[in-house]
């Protein structure tokens, strides 16, 4: 898990403190392109969770706009750090803050899927669609457009705002919402003020097995990918090439 938010609150869940961490996301943009790998290691931290690394974030991030106008290479600082450890790992979970800026930039450039965690409200579709914008102008640089999900969350529903929000988004994005929603769960918020994961804290809990149904479709949307890859790679002609990852 990396955590690229200024606020920090991913690493502050598993109890590293963001005015406090000696080495954190902040020391992968210090020398974009020249980052030591003695550096690079201690930023990533063990959790309590055998199976999940950690690099905190600081509020020190909040500082690089200022900077990253002029240093070369700062939107690709992500994206070589994890070059580095990338087979140490099944997959790396990003964090960032959702207003366009050098985070955020290193986040879409490094990821391969972008997941929108999208609040069942007013308020939070408005804030999809200055995301979607954001989305559009990125895309311009990329060779490919970046695979996205929108996921409703906190949904409700017994709330008619919860229940109109989550039609519009259906109605709105149906190819890139998920076809469920994550309900309020307080077990949820249990398991953040103990600083374990839900999983760890009750895995029978209404929000696990959202989050569980959640994964299935995320394996599979990445299944059926590679296996596009790997037939176009079969019926691709004689001297034509084609790259794909699992």
């Amino acid at each position: 898990m990396l955590d690229l938010d200024p606020q920090a609150s991913l690493g502050s869940y598993f109890g590293y403190a963001p005015d406090q961490s000696a080495k954190s996301s902040f020391e992968w943009f210090a020398s974009p392109g020249q980052l030591r790998d003695d550096v690079l290691m201690a930023s990533i931290r063990s959790t309590q969770s055998a199976r999940l690394d950690l690099v905190p974030g600081s509020t020190a991030l909040a500082t690089l706009e200022r900077s990253a106008l002029s240093v070369e290479g700062m939107g690709l600082a992500v994206s070589r750090a994890l070059a580095k450890v990338w087979e140490n790992y099944d997959y790396v979970l990003i964090d960032s803050p959702p207003t366009l800026g050098v985070l955020l930039i290193n986040a879409l450039a490094a990821c391969q899927k972008l997941i929108i965690p999208v609040q069942t409200e007013f308020l939070a579709i408005k804030g999809v669609e200055r995301m979607l914008n954001t989305l559009s102008m990125v895309n311009r640089s990329r060779k490919q457009p970046l695979a996205y999900l929108m996921v409703p969350t906190l949904f409700d529903r017994r709330t008619q705002a919860s229940v109109s929000s989550y039609r519009y988004m259906r109605k709105t994005w149906p190819e890139h919402t998920w076809h469920a929603a994550i309900p309020v769960d307080t077990r949820l918020r249990d398991a953040s003020s103990r600083g374990l994961t839900p999983l760890e804290l009750d895995p029978e809990s209404r929000g696990i097995q959202s989050y569980a149904s959640l994964l299935k479709t995320l394996l599979q949307q990445d299944f059926d990918a590679i296996s596009q890859a790997i037939s176009q790679s079969t019926s691709a002609p004689s001297g034509a090439g084609v790259i794909s990852r699992a």
